[in-house]
């Protein structure tokens, strides 16, 4: 009876890396901002940043987008950010699911919260009640639906070039806190102003949510 339990016990050692090999990370909260409050450089310089991410984690061989949302510009149509990530499902560092697919990621029975809501490192991000600085404000522009705010109103920080005045709509990566939706992880509340001080100052540090596109997807326009 020994001998079995202890061939039990190696079998279960050597399986529990399967696990995680069949969950890789597919999302996560940037570890560091751009250091430049939310000029991210644009969409591209955004999507840059956590392909540099994920690549310097292992996740390398999945193509990365920034859960972000821009207004109509150069020509070019406006994009909704839930429109940016693919189809999932999505994994955090850990191999935990935090979302199915599109549609339930913006409910609330997602996976998303302090405990999953991870860096490509797998570390927690500072929520509402623990280490300090709080950082739970997390860069999306976007509204509850993943959308971008209809109207003329800039959510976006101009595209996420502007480190000046403006704002940018926040979610709570800890999904509690204070602003008109206080337990949204996608969309809070605006933030003091575009630049590093401003962002710090709300209680965040510039870090937005990067998900893994799967190979071969582009971004699509915003819907009318």
């Amino acid at each position: 009876m020994k001998r079995m339990l202890s061939v039990l016990a190696a079998l279960a050692i050597f399986a529990a890396p399967a696990v995680a090999q069949d969950n890789p990370m597919s999302f996560f909260i940037t570890s560091v901002g751009s250091g430049d409050g939310a000029n991210l450089g644009g969409l591209e310089g955004a999507d840059a940043h956590c392909q540099a991410l994920a690549e310097a984690a292992g996740g390398g061989s999945l193509d990365w987008h920034a859960y972000l949302s821009a207004m109509a510009s150069d020509g070019g149509p406006a994009v909704n950010a839930r429109d940016r990530i693919g189809s999932g499902p999505w994994h955090n560092a850990d191999g935990v699911m935090v979302a199915r697919d599109v549609a339930h990621l913006h409910t609330e029975d997602n996976g998303l919260g302090l405990e999953n809501s991870l860096t490509e490192n797998g570390d927690m991000v500072n929520g509402r009640g623990g280490a300090s600085p709080l950082m739970h404000d997390i860069l999306t522009g976007s509204e509850l639906d993943g959308t971008l705010r209809p109207g003329s109103d800039d959510t976006t920080c101009s595209n996420w070039t502007n480190n000046g005045e403006g704002s940018a709509l926040l979610g709570h990566h800890d999904r509690q806190g204070g602003g008109q939706n206080p337990n949204s992880w996608n969309s809070a509340h605006g933030s003091r102003g575009c630049s590093q001080d401003a962002l710090v100052g709300t209680g965040g540090n510039g870090l937005f949510y990067c998900f893994a596109t799967g190979s071969g997807q582009t971004p699509s326009p915003a819907r009318p």
